[in-house]
């Protein structure tokens, strides 16, 4: 029984979505290098960027696409009530709102780090998440709030 709570304590979901959420994801890896690690992401060929780890797609989408706002939303849900990890971490956008959010419903410690091209205001998505997070953080020092989003440096 203990080495169950371990494992999923240890189990770590990476989900992002693609571009320059998904390279800013990747730049974090070396602090769950030891970690068992699920990564997530929308472009199949993202799978070529990670050497280890299990590896899904969740579909795209974004505030103007209804319909694939909420087959990601379901995607998203079906995968972290799978896998149930302990940490959730993300970059951003939909997909990673959708995995802090399921994610706190199953008990896991979550994290967004909000983009580094968002550098004059925080997305809408990080906004939400900023309620929902365990740690909100941005990459622009001047974007950073006594209640958060924290400022911590950038990964790019």
């Amino acid at each position: 029984m203990e080495s169950r709570k371990k494992s999923k304590r240890n189990k770590v979901l990476a989900v992002s979505s693609g571009g320059g959420h998904w390279v800013q994801l990747l730049r974090l890896r070396k602090a769950w290098m030891d970690l068992d690690v699920i990564y997530a992401t929308v472009w199949p060929e993202s799978r070529d960027d990670v050497d280890s780890g299990d590896f899904f797609i969740i579909p795209d989408a974004n505030r103007w696409t209804k319909i694939a706002l909420l087959k990601c939303m379901f995607s998203v849900f079906k995968l972290v009530m799978k896998e149930r990890p302990g940490v959730i971490i993300s970059t951003g956008a939909a997909p990673g709102l959708f995995a802090i959010f399921f994610g706190k419903l199953t008990g896991a410690r979550t994290l967004w780090l909000d983009s580094i091209a968002n550098a004059e205001k925080i997305s809408l998505s990080g906004k939400l998440a900023g309620y929902i997070a365990d740690e909100w953080l941005t990459q622009w020092e001047t974007l950073s709030k006594p209640k958060g989003p924290y400022y911590h440096g950038a990964v790019l």
